[in-house]
């Protein structure tokens, strides 16, 4: 089936999903909106996050989407339960912290979660914190302004590696020796988050773990795009079309 991937984020970040999946399924057409006019959703309450990411699904549905990614760890915590009940026909992947790899494979028994005020709250992060907070010490950090940092491609600023320090520092001397990428903005800063956090320490995204999920529903759901198909990529957004053009861009810019 050649009708295109969609995945859905607040703004630049989920472009680190995508990146993963161009790389891993390159016969895959990738439909990417980056919502743009209401970016960040990391504050915003759960009734406007639900709202926007409906419209969102709704706006990839009309373009013939296969498959939703929600390549948002703060919509995924509020919406993706909604969204299945919704739309039981179509296939949807959501985001959530790795904690998982990261406690299983931490020395010291101490990780650091780097994300949003809202993940943080949402019920995969406290159900995960429950099953593996028994065995390792698990420290919390919001990522105080990281995603407006990646939206406005501040990444490599003094200013920017200021708030890094702010928010990653406490996690390094509280003795992790894993961090975990809790927002797919962050990513972007991951060479800033890593300088920062020093040697001895593992910075932690789920973007290849989502490429591998994905992967498995085409299967599993017989949608894999024909061998030799051709892929094509599309950007779509809230926002306005210069907007557009900076999601474009940034698709193929390398971390």
């Amino acid at each position: 089936m050649n009708r295109a991937i969609g995945i859905f984020d607040s703004g630049i970040g989920g472009l680190s999903v995508w990146q993963a999946l161009y790389d891993a399924l390159p016969n895959e057409s990738l439909t990417y909106l980056g919502d743009g006019a209401r970016c960040p959703y990391g504050s915003r309450s759960s009734a406007e996050i639900l709202r926007y990411t409906e419209e969102a699904v709704e706006r990839l549905l009309s373009e013939g989407c296969k498959m939703i990614v929600v390549a948002c760890n703060t919509a995924t915590a509020v919406a993706i339960k909604r969204l299945r009940e919704s739309y039981p026909t179509i296939p949807f992947v959501g985001l959530e912290p790795a904690v998982k790899p990261a406690a299983l494979t931490t020395k010291r028994g101490i990780i650091g979660v780097l994300a949003t005020e809202r993940s943080l709250q949402g019920d995969h992060f406290r159900q995960a914190e429950a099953k593996y907070g028994a065995e390792v010490k698990i420290l919390r950090a919001v990522g105080e302004g990281f995603v407006e940092a990646v939206e406005r491609n501040e990444e490599h600023t003094a200013e920017t590696e200021e708030i890094i320090r702010k928010a990653v520092l406490p996690l390094v001397e509280g003795g992790a020796d894993k961090i975990v990428l809790g927002c797919t903005h962050y990513p972007f800063l991951r060479r800033e988050i890593e300088r920062v956090a020093g040697d001895g320490v593992e910075i932690i995204d789920s973007s290849e773990a989502v490429a591998r999920r994905v992967a498995t529903l085409l299967d599993e759901n017989n949608i894999r795009a024909e061998e030799g198909a051709t892929a094509e990529y599309r950007f779509l957004t809230f926002a306005d079309e210069e907007y557009a053009e900076k999601l474009r861009k940034k698709a193929f810019q390398k971390r």
